[in-house]
């Protein structure tokens, strides 16, 4: 059984952290905190890491996983297009609960699954999943759960449903929140002028899941901009 590194305590911190780079780079799965709840995640740049933590949850490329990031320079760098409104809701509630689906940019190396180009991207509100980013780079952030299990909430949860195929665990606790990020669709979404020359922005944007961010939070910050469930 691989070791669960315990986060509240600074010698197991830094060796997990570190730990957790070192598997990372090797492709391999690693659990992690996060605000809403545990995740399973690799790097994201590592096409057969995508795929094993696909097969480890028991699903396959048609769902693809979400990129946890650790600033909003990632965000440009990983978005072909990031309209205003999507800042707006950076601004608000990033680090935080919202993850937000953009085009991707077609110069990325890599390969997430059935995404149809896009990429959905969060900064996630948890110290120690920030840190190990910031030490790495994306990654591919899934719930850590089973198909058609409840996300895991603590690491023994997580531990249970994954044990030897993931090589890292990192405990913060019990998970600060257990309900999954808001999804939101910005793909049909885009800054341009009107005929006055004013900037206006076009298009809908889509709420894949509501999840711990209410609609109408969201909808405070989008404004004119039309919001619809999927």
């Amino acid at each position: 059984m691989p070791r669960i590194y315990d986060c509240s305590v600074e010698t197991d911190l830094l060796t997990g952290v570190r730990i957790s780079k070192v598997s990372l780079q090797r492709g391999e799965l690693v659990v992690l905190p996060t605000d809403t709840v545990y995740g399973i995640g690799c790097d994201a740049f590592s096409a057969t890491a995508v795929a094993e933590l696909l097969a480890t949850k028991g699903r396959g490329p048609q769902s693809p996983p979400p990129v946890l990031i650790a600033n909003q320079a990632t965000l440009h760098a990983l978005a072909e297009e990031v309209p205003q409104v999507a800042l707006d809701l950076a601004e608000k509630f990033w680090p935080g609960a919202l993850t937000m689906i953009f085009h991707a940019r077609k110069t990325l190396n890599w390969n997430l699954g059935e995404t149809k180009g896009t990429v959905a991207l969060r900064i996630p509100d948890q110290t120690v999943t920030l840190a190990l980013l910031e030490e790495v780079g994306p990654l591919a952030v899934s719930s850590a759960n089973l198909t058609g299990q409840p996300a895991a909430t603590s690491v023994k949860q997580a531990a249970n449903y994954f044990g030897d195929k993931v090589s890292v665990y990192l405990n913060a606790g019990e998970s600060a929140g257990s309900v999954a990020s808001t999804i939101l669709d910005l793909t049909d979404v885009e800054d341009g002028f009107d005929d006055a020359g004013n900037s206006v922005t076009t298009g809908v944007i889509r709420v894949v899941r509501e999840g711990a961010i209410k609609l109408a939070a969201i909808r405070k910050i989008c404004k004119d901009i039309k919001v619809e469930k999927v």
